[in-house]
């Protein structure tokens, strides 16, 4: 599952905004505007849930689930190891990301 927090914190750390998000998962632009206009955990029919988290791991996103391996603990995202944000693939040796706990 994802929560609105970590659909925010991705898409900051890919640098993308809801209509490139859109483009990457198949989605229209209201259907992501509406998922993070939800409470905190994500609203959608299954089928667009698994488009959003395929776009996102495709793009180098690594969704920590509560509970997962994170120095911190808690929810969050990171980049993937080796993922440039401005090209969304395995370009860059330097890691980034973020692995803290979101709200």
């Amino acid at each position: 599952m994802i929560t609105v927090p970590q659909l925010r914190a991705a898409r900051a750390l890919l640098g993308i905004d809801q209509r490139r998000l859109a483009e990457l998962s198949g989605l229209s632009v209201p259907t992501i505007q509406r998922m993070e206009a939800s409470e905190w955990m994500i609203r959608g029919n299954v089928d667009s849930l698994m488009k959003l988290i395929a776009a996102l791991e495709a793009a180098g996103i690594e969704l920590i689930g509560e509970g997962a391996a994170s120095p911190s603990g808690g929810r969050g995202v990171r980049l993937k190891a080796g993922v440039n944000p401005a090209k969304g693939s395995g370009a860059d040796d330097a890691e980034a990301g973020f692995g803290g706990s979101l709200p």
